[in-house]
């Protein structure tokens, strides 16, 4: 999409048939429009499923983890108690300073913590009973294609002045809210809405300065876009999520197992040292 390439292209300006230069940065302006719309989908679908799976792994493994660092408080306060070694007391204050206050936990746990430790829920997982899992917040296909469609179809970019841009920003956050609560019902409220509502008149720039000015934002907006998606990917829930995009439960479970094992060293551990003490 060089100026070159547009340039080379109006060498055969007024032959029979052939479209003109404006034409030719229409068709190219339209393309990239939509093909930024499927990108920006695709970044926001991932980063719901990311942080659905962010909820997702703090709701089941959190306790855990919090269960990991207390047992790590308490085995180096236990072997501080034991030699009094100055570096082991430090080793324990440090230990002790990485256990979270309890109402920082409860608020991150959404009720599997309270002031007096864990809750049934994270108790059962952490004895491998029967454990009420956490809530789900996932999108179903059908919320998918709805709000797929209902982006094709209201996206901002496609206005052709201010005030039908301020119209579309604010129904799709409202699409995009639904969407990030897999609200099925209320996305096909919105498509509803939308099929009622005004129909915009496509937009069809008249200048080539226009055009070519609309291609630059384009490009601008999908390498922001692409650094969004590169940041998600990296992030360490995204890096997770793509070790098994199909069944992250799975991959919970996994996790969770993990966990459990060093739980029980750790515990083990502890009763080394009572025994020692004892």
């Amino acid at each position: 999409m060089t100026g070159d390439a547009v340039a080379g292209d109006g060498a055969g300006e007024g032959a029979p048939g052939e479209a003109r230069p404006e034409e030719r940065l229409e068709r190219a302006v339209r393309v990239a429009e939509q093909a930024l719309i499927e990108f920006e989908i695709a970044v926001e679908t991932f980063r719901v499923e990311v942080e659905n799976f962010s909820r997702l792994h703090h709701q089941k493994l959190g306790p855990m983890y919090a269960r990991l660092d207390e047992l790590d408080a308490q085995i180096a306060e236990a072997r501080a108690a034991r030699t009094g070694d100055p570096e082991d007391i430090r080793k324990a204050d440090e230990a002790r300073a990485r256990v979270m206050p309890m109402p920082g936990v409860e608020e991150l746990f959404h009720g599997w913590m309270d002031s007096d430790g864990l809750f049934p829920e994270a108790a059962a997982m952490l004895t491998e009973r029967p454990v009420r899992p956490p809530q789900r917040v996932r999108p179903s296909e059908e919320a998918r294609k709805l709000y797929r469609e209902l982006v094709r179809k209201a996206h901002p970019d496609l206005a052709q002045d201010d005030v039908e841009r301020e119209r579309r920003d604010e129904f799709i956050s409202r699409v995009n809210a639904a969407y990030g609560r897999g609200d099925e019902a209320l996305l096909r409220e919105l498509s509803d809405e939308w099929a009622a509502g005004p129909v915009p008149v496509e937009w069809k720039p008249s200048r080539s300065e226009e055009l070519y000015a609309r291609l630059e934002w384009l490009s601008q907006r999908k390498e922001m876009l692409t650094f969004v998606a590169r940041e998600l990917e990296e992030s360490a829930i995204g890096a997770m999520l793509k070790i098994a995009p199909d069944d992250p439960d799975r991959l919970l479970e996994e996790i969770a197992e993990q966990l459990l094992a060093q739980v029980a060293e750790r515990e083990t551990e502890l009763a080394e040292l009572a025994e020692l003490e004892g």
